[in-house]
């Protein structure tokens, strides 16, 4: 990369985010009930752990009024209507909840085997749909949702892939997609974990309704739990699919009943020869959550909240012997001060998701992670399990292109 080049980068890259820099299409229907003042009325269909800090979090969104809350379970029920407080509303069974005409939208945060009926159920109610990752447990589920969506294109679909909304994230895809590390080929994504991934248990007859991510009745596992995520992510870059994916995975370390994977390791692959791989582990936590993205001028490491580039520049090649290889060609890693920091305005990526949901319903426009970029990334880990299951290499489908 060239010193033009490399002040372009930097120019771009510390350029505070205050809003996204795409456009996104109106939908048909106008919302003649809500306007930019409005507050969405929002009920909770899942109130366990993930649920509930989700409500932690729409407590300091201005634009969202929680009203009421679903859970088979009176111990989260109650707990989830002291966060919404006075007047809140519980129900043991989400098809009473939505026929509630207070509520204007729900938020789905059940096991993911729930997903697609509940999506279908709150969309045939008339009420606006923020749906947890990953989108659907299958690709059959998937599809159904898509179908429905499209027969009710007044309401606002939202997939709860939270960094798709992060304007750090949304910075760094519009750094890349501008050719500031130059053409992408691959990305080598983790999220480790070291330790049993268990919730306690007050009750063994609780024992799949509380850890029902560790049984395949109800759970992916780590692919859809964690991985889909940078899924996501690497479509999002890509604008496009994964062609094929061949994978390993297994129940190798925690011998404790479980079902679903201890560990996965996946590669995809993308249209042009871009390689995608993704590592998850609960055995080992070094680095824990990092997405590299390796173009051929830069380097781009994420995390959580953080975003830095490794240009290549036009370094001398050092030859001499690698491993006992005459002439092979030695790079040395690029210091930590020869790096660029990307900045941007960035609030929790929860929070800035939730916080587009009730915009989107009140502006009518649709979300950056739609249900389209969700059903994508849902096929992606379908795939990849069929592919560890199988011991063979799986293909996109053409039902796939919604």
């Amino acid at each position: 990369m060239n010193e033009i080049n490399r002040r372009k980068f930097i120019g771009k890259s510390g350029l505070a985010l205050t809003g996204l820099a795409v456009g996104f299409p109106a939908i048909a229907k106008n919302f003649a009930s809500h306007s930019a003042n409005d507050k969405v009325n929002l009920a909770v269909i899942g109130a366990g752990s993930r649920g509930r800090g989700l409500m932690k979090i729409m407590q300091d969104v201005p634009s969202i009024q929680m009203v009421a809350a679903c859970d088979v379970r009176q111990k989260n029920l109650d707990k989830a209507k002291e966060l919404i407080g006075k007047g809140a509303k519980g129900y043991v069974d989400y098809r009473k909840l939505l026929e509630d005409k207070d509520v204007d939208a729900v938020l789905i945060s059940t096991p993911l085997s729930m997903h697609s009926q509940m999506a279908i159920d709150a969309l045939d109610a008339g009420k606006h749909v923020y749906c947890e990752k990953t989108m659907a447990y299958d690709a059959a589920q998937a599809l159904a949702m898509v179908s429905k969506s499209k027969e009710n294109k007044d309401l606002i679909f939202q997939t709860g892939h939270q960094y798709h909304s992060s304007r750090l994230y949304t910075k760094v895809v519009d750094l890349i997609k501008e050719g500031n590390i130059g053409k992408v080929m691959g990305f080598e994504c983790q999220w480790n974990r070291n330790g049993d991934w268990r919730r306690k248990v007050d009750d063994p007859k609780n024992e799949r309704l509380i850890n029902w991510r560790m049984y395949r009745e109800y759970s992916k596992g780590l692919l859809a739990e964690l991985s889909s995520h940078q899924i996501d992510f690497a479509n999002w870059v890509t604008d496009s699919h994964p062609e094929s994916v061949i994978g390993s995975g297994g129940i190798d370390y925690w011998k404790d009943g479980r079902e679903t994977y201890d560990n996965t390791r996946v590669i995809f692959n993308y249209p042009g020869g871009v390689k995608a791989t993704y590592t998850c582990l609960t055995f080992n936590s070094y680095s824990d959550y990092r997405i590299k993205v390796f173009g051929d001028e830069a380097t781009l490491f994420l995390g959580y909240d953080d975003a830095r580039a490794y240009l290549e520049g036009k370094k001398k090649k050092e030859l001499g012997v690698v491993d006992g290889v005459s002439g092979a060609t030695i790079r040395k890693m690029m210091a930590e001060d020869e790096s660029i920091e990307i900045k941007s305005d960035n609030m929790d990526p929860s929070k800035q998701a939730l916080v587009d949901f009730a915009d989107s319903i009140r502006n009518n426009t649709e979300p950056i992670s739609n249900i389209q970029t969700g059903a994508k990334a849902s096929f992606a880990v379908s795939m990849a399990l069929d592919a560890i299951m199988t011991d063979k290499r799986v293909y996109w489908k053409d039902e796939y292109n919604v």
